[in-house]
């Protein structure tokens, strides 16, 4: 804005009535937000910034779009911004994101409560839970080094928010129809080494296989790692096909460590991992990797 006009608006407010400079306020605080929320975004982006198209690095300035920078790129032409392929690319309200993000420091607070504190409506709180935790479920400390204790848990599966159903519907979150683990339960594999780093995933339904190991465990596991396991013999298999250490615990015959190897770190974590899920009421299968990384 020109200083003549500026200065122009300046002297015309006192001619606002509190009601005015009440919605006047709430505009320049919405503004303020979505600036902040606009820095955050960039200075975060721009170590890693590069073309969505063609990936290329050579960028040059390209205007102001909706409170961001606009690239352009030079080998390929295409205009962007630093959301472009990210989970909040073509999202509204850039001012409340930042707020909406402190509600998720503190799991305890419900979808309505948060879609209550920055005034939107629950379905879009509920959204930008599961966008915002797209890249935190991603965030692992690898490797796993040392002695790394690995066990599995187990969910019922859960299709809650679905519309349509491939079975009679539980109440309450029901019981498995099979005793023992079945494939109407979900797995949840755990790995953790004595320095606390963690590494979960989801590697399907029914018992964990030497193959699902293989995809989601040798990745993590430093090639000196001691791994620490129950009697399963998926881990055992694993372990022989890749070289790595690996020492068996057998908790179902009452044993339960050979001196400081054990699995008694894993199994607190899936304790308390337990504990925390509960107070969401079930969650969906669907949505349960973003919780695991939330956690």
């Amino acid at each position: 804005m020109p200083r003549p006009a500026f200065e122009q608006l300046l002297s015309g407010l006192d001619q606002l009535s509190r009601e005015q400079l009440s919605r006047l306020a709430d505009a320049a605080s919405a503004l303020h937000g979505a600036g902040q929320a606009a820095e955050v975004i960039e200075t975060a982006r721009a170590p890693h910034l590069m073309c969505p198209r063609c990936q290329g690095a050579k960028l040059y300035r390209h205007g102001q779009a909706n409170g961001l920078q606009r690239f352009r790129c030079r080998s390929c032409g295409r205009t962007f911004n630093s959301l472009a392929g990210t989970p909040l690319a073509r999202r509204r309200h850039k001012n409340k994101w930042l707020d909406y993000c402190a509600t998720l420091l503190d799991p305890a607070t419900t979808v309505r409560r948060s879609a209550n504190t920055v005034s939107v409506h629950r379905n879009t709180a509920f959204r930008w839970r599961h966008r915002m935790l797209d890249w935190p479920r991603l965030d692992r400390q690898t490797p796993l080094t040392g002695i790394v204790e690995a066990d599995e848990m187990y969910l019922l599966e859960s299709h809650k928010g679905a519309r349509k159903l491939t079975r009679p519907a539980r109440r309450r979150g029901g019981r498995a129809s099979k005793r023992g683990i079945s494939q109407e339960q979900v797995c949840i594999l755990v790995a953790r080494d004595r320095s606390g780093r963690t590494h979960d995933a989801i590697p399907g339904k029914g018992p964990v296989t030497a193959a699902q190991l293989r995809v989601h465990l040798a990745p993590v596991l430093a090639p000196d790692a001691l791994l620490v396991t129950d009697s399963h013999a998926a881990y055992r298999r694993f372990a022989q096909q890749h070289g790595f250490q690996h020492r068996s615990i057998n908790v179902s015959a009452g044993e339960h460590a050979h001196g400081t190897v054990h699995v008694q770190n894993v199994n607190g974590y899936h304790s308390r991992l337990r504990g925390w899920l509960h107070h969401f009421r079930g969650v969906a299968t669907r949505y349960l990797a973003n919780y695991c990384g939330w956690r």
